[in-house]
């Protein structure tokens, strides 16, 4: 029975009890720091790191360090801690998303524009969050990769740290090929061109994200090939050859070819002018993922169909 700290004293009724969680293999790899921060939501970090070194926290019975990597069957002792006690904490909500594949190993989804791909930066929620909320009962379930709020498209969820750990290797070793659909201002002339600029993270006047081009930043690649064009606009599909943060949007603005609905490098004029005819979001859809399965060496290409409102603003262009 739980005890408070006195010699034979009972836990206050409805008092935290020192729990006991067994490591599953799919989880094996992570350090205990990260593996316990994922299962107490709502638990400071800080307070975590302070268990962790008090020795409370206890792994096959022994004290042990934060970044100890967990292993299958691994027994953690968790101490007493009340988790997300606070009133504002709701659960995520479960989001309509379309899953375009999965297996024991890989999930994923047709993720909608305007949904964030995790919470955070003023956002409570995101897919992996309402993904973790509809399947209570998955033991593993880890973002691959990410896309822009605003950006449609495939998405990777992990269902395996095995199938994680690999997944980012290709992603390292540029063997995934990865496939957008970008609606661009103005008449695109190559048939073919590859942009080659280096990125770097800025900070704007009033503290938000910006990627610019600068010589002290990433080296950044991205090909783009013409699938259809109008005076106005055309329709490139960008091969990512790097997966810098804004790549495709900062590199088709260098070129004068900003993406249509972009609200932070495109023609904002152009902009407003768009949305009155239809176009209310950004033109920018991960249309397709190709890669080895990082657990059955399967050839696998996985694809979202270019959402309809998208296609139908584009029929619209060229009819």
């Amino acid at each position: 029975m739980a005890v408070d700290g006195k010699a034979g004293a009972r836990a206050p009724v409805g008092a935290p009890a020192v729990r006991w969680i067994e490591v599953a293999p799919e989880e094996a790899g992570q350090r205990l720091d990260n593996y316990l921060l994922a299962r107490l939501k709502g638990v400071p970090k800080s307070h975590i790191y302070r268990v962790i070194r008090g020795g409370e926290v206890r792994v096959n019975s022994k004290r042990i360090d934060a970044s100890y990597r967990v292993e299958g069957g691994d027994r953690i002792r968790i101490p007493p801690i009340r988790v997300a006690e606070r009133e504002d904490v709701t659960p995520a909500p479960h989001f309509k998303m379309p899953i375009v594949f999965e297996d024991d190993a890989l999930l994923a989804i047709d993720k909608p524009a305007g949904l964030a791909v995790h919470g955070g930066s003023g956002v409570a929620h995101g897919v992996i969050e309402s993904m973790r909320s509809m399947r209570p009962e998955a033991k593993y379930l880890e973002l691959v990769h990410r896309l822009d709020r605003e950006t449609s498209g495939v998405l990777l969820i992990a269902k395996k740290r095995s199938a994680l750990t690999a997944l980012h290797e290709m992603l390292r070793g540029r063997d995934m090929d990865k496939r957008y659909l970008a609606g661009v201002a103005g008449r695109f002339r190559n048939e073919l061109q590859r942009v080659k600029l280096a990125l770097a993270e800025r900070r704007g006047p009033e503290g938000e994200k910006r990627v610019v081009v600068s010589d002290d930043g990433q080296a950044s690649e991205t090909v783009f090939r013409l699938v259809g064009r109008t005076d106005e606009y055309s329709l490139l599909e960008a091969e990512l050859l790097t997966g810098r943060t804004h790549q495709i949007r900062v590199h088709a603005a260098s070129m004068k070819h900003p993406i249509l609905g972009d609200d932070r490098y495109g023609n904002f004029e152009l902009n407003k002018a768009l949305r009155k005819n239809g176009l209310k979001r950004m033109f920018l859809h991960a249309a397709k993922l190709s890669f080895t399965h990082p657990l059955t060496g399967e050839a696998l290409s996985i694809e979202a169909p270019l959402p309809r409102e998208l296609d139908a603003f584009w029929k619209k262009c060229t009819s």
